[in-house]
């Protein structure tokens, strides 16, 4: 069955800075929709911060079966009821990957619960990824480890919660490391931050970072039904239950 992938971009360095839009003339969500669209078993399509409800309407969300979230320097103008609807996408089984700069996305806080906050430097410095579980399914087919020639550092410590599953670890020229690849589930779905895709170098062109991203989606995927009641709490009377039963004592409801 096809995978369903909304590429949401923030699409602002693209129109602001003109280092950003030759490089990505049809923004870095269109860069990273094209990469996924190679592959036959994704069909991906794109919305950005710029359209109404943010491109991320309710039919938009219900139809999607992995949503990738790239933002950085416009993180305050996301309206809070389109992150209240993709954090009840997620938890009813909808993944979600968080790019680069997304880490500061409400979206991404919501959902760890945490700051979010590292450190960062912008010089260009060579990156080394390592994969730290070639096992996992996002790590198919990419090397154990890997460079990328000029990019942004981030570095530890990250505050995230400790995740789940740790994929890929960098290095950087400088001497840092920091969690680069790192998954979490919650409620039904699953959550993956990966880090490189500074917006001023041509790292969605890399195709290892393709791969990656690929590999991601298809590991992302909801697995099975969406779970539709996960915040609606209904309530099942008691002549209702699966086995009969007598209410006993009082309630408050």
């Amino acid at each position: 069955m096809t995978i369903r992938v909304t590429v949401w971009g923030e699409n602002v360095h693209e129109h602001k800075h003109e280092v950003v839009g030759k490089l990505y003339p049809e923004g870095m969500h269109g860069q990273i929709a094209k990469t996924l669209n190679e592959d036959p078993e994704i069909e991906a399509r794109t919305a950005t911060l710029q359209e109404p409800e943010h491109g991320l309407t309710k039919e938009v969300l219900a139809n999607t079966d992995v949503l990738t979230w790239w933002g950085h320097c416009a993180h305050g103008d996301v309206d809070d009821a389109i992150v209240d609807r993709v954090q009840t996408a997620v938890l009813q089984g909808m993944g979600l990957l968080v790019l680069h700069s997304g880490h500061f996305a409400k979206i991404f806080k919501r959902l760890m619960g945490t700051s979010c906050a590292l450190k960062w430097r912008e010089a260009g410095e060579k990156e080394r990824l390592w994969c730290c579980n070639p096992g996992h399914a996002i790590a198919q087919g990419v090397p154990h480890s890997f460079e990328l020639e000029h990019t942004e550092m981030y570095g530890e410590p990250f505050g995230i919660p400790t995740p789940d599953e740790n994929v890929f670890i960098s290095w950087f020229q400088g001497g840092e490391v920091f969690r680069s690849g790192c998954t979490w589930r919650r409620g039904a779905g699953k959550i993956f931050y990966f880090r490189p895709g500074h917006e001023t170098y041509p790292i969605y062109y890399n195709e290892t970072i393709q791969l990656i991203l690929k590999n991601a989606v298809k590991w992302a995927k909801p697995e099975g039904t969406r779970w539709t009641d996960v915040r609606d709490a209904p309530h099942v009377p008691a002549d209702k239950a699966p086995e009969p039963i007598t209410v006993h004592g009082g309630s408050v409801h």
